[in-house]
């Protein structure tokens, strides 16, 4: 039994009922104390209320309150999870349903680039990622200053820019998760017919697009029965270009759902009529994620008491219908949380999956690329494992990408509006200079209450490093 002190930052996110209901079942956290900070409190309360009733019945001692503010939050804390979404709206279903992120999708498709999902490439990714830089950079200090050792779990989108940024620019160890490599080797083992802990699956790549290398089962290839069986069947109705760029490069996209893997091309700046001409299925999605029309985009509204007590209403009911765990979530099927903070707060080895810092897991991607890789732990936090070289198609895709992962980056952190700029004609999804800067204007205008970086005094922040060099990498987590 190893009690910590884990900081659970953005608390009344909805990602945090699945994490907590996996924490207070831990044996190995036996007697932890989970303390919850958010902006919006009610929002906290209720999930300590929750945290505690599945505490009781997990029966493991493990303590949950509600944080005086952040500072009593990461107070010698051992780790923090933060799921702090780019909304700046503390009364919101989700991210995606918000003023600010309808903002990104609208305006971005008034100049021709018309976006599904838009958290992970593109300027509503950039946008979102501008929102929450300031907040997790001012949790980074706060963690820098009363519990310079803890591990920061970072959950929220855009995931590669996110860490890239709080790595680059905070002494903080930074560690992204998510569940999309997880959700491809069950879906590969469905495909399969086997057990997915059965197969033996390597990959390459960032976070929401990776291709597997190797697939294999008590040392047999399984490469070409897997190719056999996606030849044999219809593509999925969410993947159709998916499964066709699958077939044309012979390696397997992992993390299928076209939503997201056409942020990684050009496909959306070409869509000349918007939403006709998208394929019917990510035509679909978008209506879906974004019903609202430019015309409505009036701004954000204050929360009426009658929206405040409906959200509510609705958020009680998601609360209570968490029940307990019965054990902890595996690593392979789930992103395992409870799973990676014990076996580190015991020292015990465990084989799980994370977002880091390249550093030579991938020998021929830069050591500073954020990549979605295999990580062993320990009692010091997550190493990542060596993957094998990128595919030559994917080295090219994946060095584009890191370096606009660097633009947004340090424009987020600067408030820049020129890197910003220049991130923008670096991406996939990039349109004539003159008309890049026209939207850009109207992005940051939209968005204006929460980019204090750029709209407020400017002020310039070094890169900080393991020797102070601005330009030598730091080691991973």
């Amino acid at each position: 039994m190893a009690s910590r002190k884990i900081a659970c930052l953005g608390a009344g996110s909805l990602y945090f009922p699945r994490a907590i209901a996996d924490l207070v079942v831990s044996t190995e956290l036996a007697g932890s104390e989970l303390v919850l900070y958010d902006l919006v409190k009610e929002k906290a309360r209720r999930m300590m209320a929750m945290g505690r009733r599945l505490a009781e019945v997990a029966g493991t001692g493990v303590n949950v309150r509600v944080a005086s503010g952040l500072a009593d939050a990461v107070e010698g804390a051992d780790f923090a999870l933060a799921s702090i979404g780019g909304s700046g709206a503390g009364i919101t279903p989700n991210v995606y349903a918000s003023y600010y992120h309808n903002a990104d999708v609208l305006i971005s498709a008034k100049y021709g680039i018309q976006q599904i999902i838009a958290d992970t490439g593109g300027p509503g990714a950039m946008m979102m990622a501008f929102r929450s830089i300031p907040a997790y950079i001012t949790i980074c200090r706060e963690m820098e200053r009363r519990c310079p050792n803890a591990i920061l779990f970072n959950h929220s989108n855009p995931m590669a820019i996110l860490c890239r940024a709080l790595r680059k620019y905070s002494s903080i160890k930074v560690v992204g998760v998510c569940h999309g490599v997880q959700g491809g080797i069950v879906e590969l083992a469905r495909i399969l017919e086997l057990p997915p802990h059965e197969l033996d699956c390597v990959w390459i790549g960032t976070n929401h697009y990776y291709w597997v290398t190797r697939l294999a089962r008590q040392g047999q290839d399984l490469t070409p029965e897997l190719r056999r069986r996606l030849a044999a069947r219809t593509a999925p109705e969410r993947a159709p270009i998916s499964a066709k760029l699958s077939a044309i490069y012979g390696h397997r996209i992992l993390y299928t759902p076209d939503d997201h893997i056409v942020e990684f091309y050009p496909f959306l700046a070409q869509m000349k009529r918007g939403l006709e001409d998208l394929p019917a299925h990510l035509a679909q999605e978008a209506r879906e994620h974004f019903p609202v029309t430019p015309s409505a985009l009036t701004g954000p509204e204050p929360v009426s008491p009658e929206v405040s007590r409906l959200f509510f209403q609705e958020y009680q009911r998601l609360l209570d219908a968490t029940q307990p765990h019965t054990q902890v979530s595996d690593t392979l099927t789930g992103e395992g949380i409870a799973n990676i903070l014990g076996a580190i707060a015991s020292g015990r080895r465990q084989v799980c999956v994370a977002n880091l810092a390249n550093q030579g897991c991938i020998p021929n991607l830069p050591a500073t690329a954020e990549v979605e890789v295999e990580a062993v732990t320990d009692s010091c936090g997550l190493r990542g494992l060596q993957m094998g070289e990128a595919p030559l198609h994917l080295k090219g895709l994946l060095e584009k990408r890191f370096a606009w992962h660097e633009f947004v980056a340090d424009a987020g952190v600067q408030g820049d509006r020129n890197l910003a700029l220049q991130a923008l004609m670096l991406d996939e999804m990039a349109i004539l200079p003159d008309q890049a800067e026209a939207m850009l204007d109207e992005l940051l205008a939209a968005s204006r209450d929460l980019l204090p970086q750029f709209y407020g005094k400017a002020r310039r922040v070094q890169p900080q490093t393991a020797c102070g060099c601005a330009s030598a990498p730091r080691s991973s987590p």
